[in-house]
């Protein structure tokens, strides 16, 4: 991994790794400046909310930098974290001795022994495209729980682009940000699109910054799942859907905790999941 101090890691784009704000997590840290409380309090209140019983060990899958398994940690739960990205899993260890991390894939990810919780964050569930291989990570999931134990989405709501705010707030901008890192400054443009064919929410993401002769162009795209859909997929893959709302959540306006009444208007831009394992897969 390559040090603030000696400039950043430009990375060519492949499946899930190769991301210019993933490949450097300190200028990922500045550009989300996120202690990773407020989803540790989500995921702590909905498993208290919805769990049988105590919850003392948790599977982060998708955990990042490693904020929110430290967090979680800090609220009684014995963490595992798994992270596709080395470069995120080196940052976290570093920064986060606590939870025990390691590089993993979601369609693969295992377990040693059941845990009370899996939690998916921010998104992660969405860069699988297909549709078997998110069965395939959610079974992966369900395999990782004892029975009743629970799974925490928390993601994109697809529904949110059938909405007129949707369509305005996101397809219609594109979204200007400057981060200062390390004495430079970056500045990144990014546009959004929709892939019919593909049910995806696509984005080209363009890096400029002082001394570079040329910008940096990137791609990712995030699956559109709709609830419904969403709930199927829980179903074939063995978990059954307990609560599912769009508001609020720790990236909602108001945040979490609101006034503890969970909203099924579902027109809000994230969507939010606690699914049951069942007893028997």
């Amino acid at each position: 991994m390559t040090s603030a101090a000696s400039g950043p890691v430009l990375a060519t784009d492949s499946f899930l790794t190769d991301n210019f704000l993933t490949d450097n997590p300190a200028l990922y840290e500045r550009a989300f400046p996120d202690t990773g409380r407020r989803n540790a309090r989500f995921v702590h209140d909905l498993v208290a909310r919805f769990g049988d019983g105590p919850a003392r060990t948790l599977l982060d899958v998708g955990a990042g930098t490693g904020r929110d398994a430290a967090r979680l940690i800090e609220l009684g739960y014995r963490v595992r974290a798994v992270d596709i990205s080395a470069e995120m899993v080196a940052y976290a260890r570093e920064h986060h001795p606590g939870p025990d991390f390691e590089i993993g894939d979601m369609r693969t990810v295992r377990s040693p022994e059941p845990v009370d919780v899996v939690t998916c964050l921010g998104s992660t569930l969405l860069h699988l495209h297909d549709s078997a291989e998110i069965v395939t990570a959610l079974t992966a999931f369900a395999h990782c729980l004892r029975p009743g134990g629970l799974v925490v989405l928390e993601m994109r709501s697809g529904a949110f682009l059938l909405t007129e705010r949707g369509r305005r707030e996101l397809l219609d901008v594109e979204t200007v940000r400057e981060i200062d890192w390390a004495g430079t400054t970056y500045t990144a443009r990014t546009r959004l699109r929709l892939d019919l064919p593909e049910q995806l929410l696509r984005r080209e993401r363009v890096w400029t910054r002082p001394g570079w002769a040329e910008e940096v162009r990137q791609h990712t795209a995030w699956r559109l799942l709709f609830p419904r859909e969403l709930r199927h997929l829980l179903a074939l893959s063995g978990l059954r859907t307990v609560a599912l709302f769009d508001a609020p959540g720790p990236l909602t306006e108001p945040a979490w905790p609101g006034d503890g009444a969970l909203s099924g208007a579902l027109d809000g831009d994230r969507l939010h999941v606690v699914a049951r394992r069942e007893e028997a897969l």
